[in-house]
């Protein structure tokens, strides 16, 4: 556990300039704050890390020569820092976060994401019982590598077996409405019926075509051509009305993947 009156020791790693000196300027001003190194390459981030031992690395995931996944794989320290991923959107890496329970920042930050997954590593980085990421970070490079060699032939799917009535059927996905979690299972909602799948919420995520189901909770994934408005509530979040009045939450922490999808200003 690390003093609360102690500074968190920061190292910045990107190879371009720009996405440093934006997120050195995000972190400018906060007390409990000190970027102790801003790194372009990875091996001059291997030596200030080996050297100066942060608490915390905001880390491009991807970098000329690596990525940030076989970075820390390389990286021969222990504990291992609470790691912040940043990315211009690589879909894979992405899924590997979230089924990972990985913290990651979409470019170009936006201030209240960057503020967010802030807090949720400060809590970390505090707290008595640190997560136990060295299992999750080898668990998420498994899953990338496993996902980046599959053959161009897999596609995503497009039908999904479902039952109703004692009878099994192939329900298209494009005929999805929303899907939400229920445990360790999932349910299709698909008008005013719904079907019972089971499959957990981040399985079927990864089946899915990203470009036509957006996750816009941790446990809610809607069909964007459903999304009739978007209303702004508190702390970042919005409502997403649904043709047909279904009303559902954005949380900030899916609203960049959002943005990119459908555009706006959000």
């Amino acid at each position: 556990m690390k003093s609360d009156s102690a500074a968190i020791r920061v190292v910045i790693v990107d190879d371009e300039p720009l996405a440093r000196r934006k997120l050195a300027h995000l972190l400018k001003g906060d007390p409990e704050v000190e970027v102790i190194a801003s790194c372009g390459s990875a091996r001059e981030a291997l030596e200030a890390i080996r050297l100066r031992a942060p608490d915390l690395i905001f880390l491009d995931v991807q970098m000329p020569g690596t990525d940030g996944f076989e970075f820390l794989k390389s990286l021969d320290v222990s504990p291992l820092p609470q790691v912040i991923f940043v990315t211009a959107y690589d879909q894979y890496a992405v899924r590997a976060f979230r089924v990972h329970a990985l913290d990651y920042l979409l470019k170009p930050v936006d201030a209240d994401d960057f503020a967010e997954a802030l807090r949720r590593a400060r809590g970390r980085i505090r707290s008595d019982h640190q997560d136990q990421l060295q299992e999750r970070l080898l668990a998420a490079i498994q899953s990338l590598r496993l996902e980046r060699e599959r053959p161009a032939t897999v596609r995503p799917i497009d039908r999904i077996v479902v039952k109703a009535g004692g009878k099994a059927f192939l329900l298209r996905t494009d005929e999805i409405d929303w899907i939400s979690a229920e445990g360790k299972y999932v349910r299709l909602h698909v008008g005013q019926n719904s079907y019972l799948l089971r499959e957990s919420i981040s399985e079927l995520e990864a089946r899915l075509d990203p470009s036509s189901f957006l996750r816009i909770h941790r446990s809610t994934i809607v069909n964007p051509d459903r999304i009739q408005e978007l209303h702004q509530m508190f702390h970042g979040e919005y409502e997403v009305i649904l043709r047909g009045g279904v009303r559902l939450t954005l949380s900030r922490r899916y609203r960049a993947r959002v943005r990119d999808i459908i555009g706006g200003s959000l």
